[in-house]
């Protein structure tokens, strides 16, 4: 389900973190699975219990999981909501691109280049200039 890279200059907690939100992006892990617990996925993996613990409260501040007391954690719906969100954004962002007459291949160079600066576009505005 996952590994870990002790050689990688990522923190153990990251690589974990990304790897459960690749899996719960992609499907692969679907709405309502239970993940291990926190003690049981650490000494899987090797690592500390607050390492795992940190990488879960992220994902919950996330919103791509939640912890259901002593019935443990699964992965949310919000997930789903979170692609749903980010596809209507793409097609918004598509239409835009459109009516400015923007080639395609300089639309998607935009994008690349926003996710790769971390440009976080506020709700308010369809900018990246102006967040």
């Amino acid at each position: 389900m996952v590994v870990i890279d002790a050689a990688s200059p990522v923190p153990p907690f990251e690589q974990l973190r990304a790897q459960l939100a690749r899996q719960i992006q992609d499907q692969t892990l679907a709405v309502g699975t239970r993940l291990p617990t926190i003690r049981r996925l650490a000494a899987d993996l090797g690592l500390a219990v607050n390492t795992v613990g940190r990488a879960y409260r992220e994902l919950e501040e996330a919103g791509l999981i939640e912890t259901r007391g002593s019935a443990g954690s699964f992965v949310s719906a919000a997930g789903e909501k979170g692609r749903e969100r980010a596809s209507r954004a793409a097609a918004d962002y598509a239409a835009v691109i459109a009516s400015l007459g923007i080639d395609i291949n300089e639309a998607i160079r935009i994008v690349q280049a926003a996710l790769t600066k971390g440009i976080a576009v506020s709700p308010a505005t369809s900018d990246p200039r102006e967040a």
